[in-house]
């Protein structure tokens, strides 16, 4: 489902429904993003997932990245029909004060990650202060990930 952000989040309240809270770049999607947003929607009522801005991309992964705009890996999560609701996030979101402010706005009851998501402790923090509930839904599998297919498809010639 395609709604903005603020219809979704109004439908869930008036739903009474548990909202669990997924961020991420998802550029190049793989089995292991379909395992990890499956378990994740497994662990709530409804699944909402955040997509980094391609500004935020380029700050994190390096000025090549992402490889697919944010219009375009929105578009592609649409068609796996996972989540409920998929909005891309600010591109001003790397203080705390920046994560809160978005928390104190969708109050998700749970935040899920994958074992190697950076910053736990962090997010546990912040979430905590909204009554939320950080919780590891998947364990990362290093032979999958956007930067190493990238990574081979560059030794291979295909860039």
């Amino acid at each position: 489902m395609n709604q903005d952000l603020d219809s979704f989040l109004a439908e869930r309240i008036k739903l009474k429904k548990t909202l669990t809270l997924v961020t991420g770049v998802f550029d190049l999607l793989h089995e292991e993003h379909h395992n990890f947003l499956t378990k994740a929607k497994e662990s709530g009522d409804l699944l909402l997932v955040g997509i980094e801005s391609d500004e935020r991309v380029r700050q994190m992964k390096g000025k090549d990245r992402p490889i697919n705009n944010q219009n375009h890996r929105l578009e592609n999560l649409l068609k796996w029909d996972i989540a409920d609701c998929i909005f891309i996030l600010p591109e001003k979101f790397s203080k705390p004060d920046d994560h809160r402010q978005l928390i104190d706005k969708i109050r998700p009851d749970f935040m899920a990650v994958s074992s190697h998501s950076s910053f736990v402790s962090e997010k546990k923090l912040i979430l905590k202060e909204f009554g939320a509930k950080l919780i590891v839904v998947h364990d990362f599998n290093p032979e999958f990930s956007s930067s190493k297919i990238i990574e081979n498809l560059k030794k291979k010639g295909c860039s």
